[in-house]
């Protein structure tokens, strides 16, 4: 799958917020060789690539003169909108390892969550070193190993491409059994024999024959 984003150049003291308010998303493009050089992007088709791609996969950069291998490192989010206000692009060198944040695709059904047992997800992502030729778009998780009460997967159990090198704590769990918890209502604390009437109760005098 090949991901393309056109770019254009804008100058360096060109104000972000102008840069916005021509409908554009300000972005910068950088690398280990890279020099880092402003740019700015259409937002449909900054969309358009980002849904694709993710933070994982190659994004072919062109217009800036020479196509460029990128992945999209950062986006700075308004945090009342969600639209983006900056993105950060990668330039990845060839032959090159990079660490990328993989998202985590959990498939197959849990036999334990069969037997009323809850399966629970504790990671969504992992991070690896990985040649950008095989840079994956997600890793399966196998929900299907998780056969009953006390079951895991952890880091290490996820197949990687044979380039690939965890970064992530072998050890973390990734998905795991656990039993349903049910909340028990609180019973009412019963009156010992001789206890003082609670304060505000009125005495109930004897009647009179």
């Amino acid at each position: 799958m090949t991901v393309t984003l056109t770019a254009e150049k804008r100058e360096a003291g060109h104000n972000t917020d102008a840069v916005r308010r021509s409908g554009k998303i300000p972005a910068v493009v950088y690398g280990r060789s890279q020099e880092s050089m402003p740019i700015m992007l259409d937002p449909k088709a900054f969309f358009k690539a980002f849904q694709a791609a993710g933070e994982s996969t190659i994004v072919k950069l062109e217009g800036l003169g020479a196509s460029h291998d990128v992945l999209i490192k950062a986006v700075q989010r308004d945090p009342v909108t969600g639209q983006p206000l900056h993105v950060d692009l990668y330039v990845i060198e060839k032959g090159q390892k990079v660490k990328v944040a993989v998202p985590l695709e959990f498939t197959g059904e849990a036999p334990a969550e069969k037997l009323g047992h809850i399966i629970s997800k504790a990671l969504h992502e992992i991070e690896i070193e990985c040649a950008p030729a095989d840079l994956p778009h997600s890793l399966a998780v196998d929900l299907s190993l998780l056969r009953d009460l006390g079951d895991h997967i952890l880091a290490k159990d996820i197949k990687l491409p044979s380039s690939a090198t965890l970064i992530t704590h072998t050890d973390d769990i990734v998905a795991s059994v656990t039993a349903v918890v049910e909340e028990q209502e609180p019973q009412p604390a019963a009156v010992a024999e001789g206890a003082a009437p609670v304060e505000g109760a009125a005495a109930q005098a004897p009647a009179e024959e």
